[in-house]
């Protein structure tokens, strides 16, 4: 006899397993969208109306659920992640693919738990363990391979700018991580999220009037706000609700392959569609790094399974 129960947790799974596809290739899409957009209008203007964008339709979907805004003490972790997470690390990241490939740019950004492993032998709040320690140096030596590919482009100060801004975007990405993980948040952390992108796009915008990088609304071509859409409704708002479904109903391991994939589909992409630079240096380099990551992320997840002592 047929259990439904089981022909229920099977379908779930499915669904899960399918919304782990979406986002593994969808977020690995967004550095050659965001590439394509910056080409036409400043970098800090299309992120700023990105976040907006994003930001206000999760606002509007729990305002119309009935969600009350933050109170008091709640708002200090939401303004300091939205600085960190959408100010910064995407702000930066942003910026810094209007200098270097889509590929590379998301090849930087997958090894930001590499900063975790600093910031917390800074802190004193774990030692360095062998697979930590390998972990670490195989992701160093993959960003090595790489960049060696890339050493007459050092000789461009766009490029070492673009290299600057997508480094400083990981690093400031990892410390929104261990904020948040550090921070006992009150608040509906999913309604918050779509607070912190409006506040962090209201700042991106600020910036791009006040210096003067901002073209009038009008004058936004086509392809821009194709860009801007696809990056705040699929990125932003379609793909974390993906990403979700699939932490609620799958090992959080197995979910953990999506930041091993998106930089393989911005690489590809990348070479296929913009004639991006792809070779052994580029495959080979990012595959260790990603191998690294994996080893780093792992040894971060065990310690964070283990029942802290009594």
């Amino acid at each position: 006899m047929i259990n439904p129960m089981r022909l229920t947790e099977k379908g779930t799974r499915s669904k899960a397993l399918l919304a782990l596809t979406l986002v593994s290739i969808t977020w690995g899409t967004t550095w050659l969208v965001s590439k394509a957009g910056v080409m036409y209008m400043p970098a800090l203007q299309l992120a700023g109306l990105r976040q907006l964008t994003g930001g206000l339709i999760y606002i509007v979907y729990f305002i119309s659920k009935g969600k009350a805004f933050p109170r008091g003490r709640q708002w200090i972790p939401v303004i300091i992640l939205s600085i960190l997470n959408f100010l910064l690390s995407n702000g930066l990241t942003t910026w810094g693919v209007k200098y270097i490939s889509s590929g590379l740019g998301a090849i930087i950004g997958a090894v930001f738990p590499l900063w975790m492993v600093v910031i917390a032998l800074i802190r004193g709040n774990s030692s360095l363990n062998r697979k930590s320690l390998i972990g670490f140096v195989l992701g160093f030596t993959g960003i090595c391979i790489i960049f060696a590919d890339h050493l007459h482009d050092f000789m461009n100060a766009n490029f070492r700018f673009g290299i600057f801004l997508s480094i400083t975007a990981t690093l400031t990405w990892a410390f929104g991580t261990i904020y948040t993980k550090n921070q006992a948040d009150s608040f509906n952390p999913y309604f918050s999220i779509g607070i912190q992108m409006v506040i962090a796009g209201f700042m991106l915008t600020s910036v791009s009037h006040a210096t003067g990088n901002v073209i009038p609304i009008t004058q936004i071509p086509v392809i821009s706000w194709l860009s801007i859409i696809y990056l705040a409704v699929v990125g932003s708002v379609i793909s974390f609700m993906a990403y979700i479904y699939a932490l609620q109903h799958l090992p959080t391991e197995q979910v953990s392959i999506y930041a091993y994939i998106n930089p393989l589909v911005a690489v590809f992409l990348g070479s296929w569609i913009f004639d991006e630079k792809l070779n052994a240096f580029i495959v080979f380099g990012g595959l260790i790094a990603l191998c690294g990551v994996y080893l780093v992320n792992a040894e971060f997840r065990k310690n964070r399974d283990q029942p802290a002592s009594q």
